[in-house]
C-alpha cells in the first residue's frame, strides 16, 4: 500500500487526481497539467512535495561529515545557506542529488528525493564518521513548494520577516499564523519560489491558508505532471531517469558540483573527469513526436544513446527532451535522430536549459 503526506485529504477535497509516485499517492494533477505549468510560468502554482526526505547530521564534526558524504564544497557555507549536492558511491555512481542546508556550525539540513530517501538514509549512516548523529526527520516534517512569479507576493503577507531578506538558496525559520516553520528559497521549476517545512501535524490548516494566497495572485494547487514539465523545460534532472548510480557527474553534465576534497567516489571520478563516455544533451524535435524515456537515438545513422526525458513543452509549444549521447560531444545544432514507433523522427541537440526565467527561451 502506497505512503500519504499529510496534506492527501486537501488533495482528495480539491478534486485532484491521485496516482502512485515513488511509493507515495500523490496528486498529478488538479485543473489540468497544462493549466498549472502555465500558471507557475504566469503567477504561481502550490505543490504537496511532503514526500521528500530530510535528515538533521550534527554534532561538532558535521561539517566534515557532510563533507565526506556529498561531492560539493560544504566548507564553503555559511549558516541560512544551501548548496546543490550529490552524493556519490565508491564508483562515483550518482545514488541521489539533494540539498544540503547549512543551519549552523554543528547542524546540517538534508533534503533528499523520496524514492531514494531509505536508501539515503541508510547510506549516509553507514558512512557517518565520529563525532555526529544522523536523524531521520521525514515523518516530522510536511513540504509544500510555492513557485512562480507572483510566488513572493502570495507569501509575503503570511509571515512574519520581509521575503526580500531572503536571498536564492537560502533558509531561515518564521512563522505562519503562530506556527514555526521553515522557508528556503529554492525550488524544481526554473521559476523563483519557497519551499516551507512545516510541521507535520500542523500542515493542513497552512496549506489551506497558503493557497488562499496563492488564488489571490491568480495561482492554483499543482500536481506532478507540471512539475514534471516545469523542470524539463528549466533543464533540471530527475533521479532514476536522468541520472542513476552507473551515472558519473562528468556524464551527466554535473561537475559543477564536484568541488569537495575527500568525498565518496572522489578518487574514483578523478581518471574519468577528461573522458566520460558520454555525455547528457538537451535536444529539440524538428519533427512532431513526444520523446519517451528509454527511446533510442541516432546520430549520423549510427545508433549513439538513448532518451532520459522528454516532453511537449508548453512554453515552447515544441517536443524537447534528454539523453545520454557517446562518441564524440555533440554541440548545439548537432543533428540527431530519435526512434519512435518504428520510425526515425529529426531532431538537433539545443543549449540547456531549453526555458530561463523571465520568458527566454533556448534552442529555438
Amino acid at each position: 500500500m502506497a505512503l500519504r503526506t499529510p496534506l492527501y485529504d486537501e488533495h482528495r477535497a480539491l478534486g485532484a487526481r491521485i496516482v502512485e509516485f515513488g511509493g507515495w499517492d500523490m496528486p498529478l494533477t488538479y485543473a489540468g497539467a497544462l493549466e498549472e505549468h502555465r500558471a507557475v510560468r504566469t503567477r504561481c502554482g502550490l505543490f504537496d512535495v511532503s514526500h521528500m526526505g530530510e535528515v538533521t547530521i550534527s554534532g561538532p564534526q558535521a561539517a566534515a561529515a557532510v563533507a565526506r558524504l556529498t561531492t560539493n564544497d560544504v566548507g564553503r557555507l555559511r549558516d541560512g545557506h544551501a548548496q546543490y549536492a550529490l552524493l556519490c558511491n565508491e564508483r562515483g555512481g550518482i545514488i541521489d542529488d539533494l540539498i544540503v542546508y547549512r543551519l549552523d556550525a554543528q547542524r546540517f539540513f538534508i533534503v533528499v528525493n523520496a524514492a531514494n530517501a531509505q536508501r539515503d538514509v541508510a547510506w549516509m549512516q553507514a558512512n557517518l564518521t565520529g563525532g555526529t548523529e544522523l536523524r531521520d526527520e521525514s515523518a516530522t516534517w510536511a513540504l509544500m513548494a510555492l513557485q512562480g512569479p507572483a510566488a513572493a507576493e502570495a507569501l509575503g503577507p503570511l509571515v512574519q520577516r520581509p521575503l526580500a531578506e531572503l536571498p536564492g538558496f537560502a533558509i531561515r525559520e518564521d512563522a505562519i499564523d503562530g506556527v514555526t516553520v521553515r522557508i528556503a528559497r529554492t525550488g524544481y521549476t526554473g521559476e523563483d519560489g519557497f519551499e516551507i517545512f512545516v510541521p507535520a501535524r500542523q500542515a493542513a490548516p497552512l496549506w489551506r491558508r497558503v493557497l488562499e494566497r496563492a488564488r489571490a495572485t491568480g495561482g492554483m494547487p499543482t500536481g506532478l505532471a507540471a512539475r514534471d514539465t516545469l523542470r524539463l523545460e528549466a533543464g533540471m534532472l530527475l533521479c532514476g531517469s536522468d541520472m542513476d548510480d552507473r551515472t558519473t557527474p562528468w556524464e551527466a553534465g554535473l561537475g559543477w558540483v564536484v568541488k569537495g576534497a575527500d568525498f565518496i567516489g572522489r578518487a574514483a571520478l578523478e581518471p574519468l573527469r577528461a573522458h566520460p563516455g558520454r555525455r547528457l544533451v538537451a535536444f529539440q524535435m524538428d519533427e512532431p513526436g513526444v520523446p519517451r524515456h528509454g527511446q533510442s537515438v541516432f546520430r549520423d545513422g549510427e545508433r549513439a544513446g538513448e532518451v532520459t526525458s522528454g516532453t511537449k513543452s508548453p512554453t515552447l509549444d515544441s517536443f524537447i527532451g534528454l539523453a545520454y549521447v557517446s562518441g564524440p560531444s555533440a554541440a548545439p545544432g548537432t543533428g540527431l535522430a530519435v526512434e519512435m514507433r518504428g520510425k526515425r523522427l529529426r531532431a538537433h541537440v539545443v543549449t540547456k536549459p531549453f526555458y530561463r526565467r523571465g520568458g527566454a527561451k533556448e534552442g529555438s
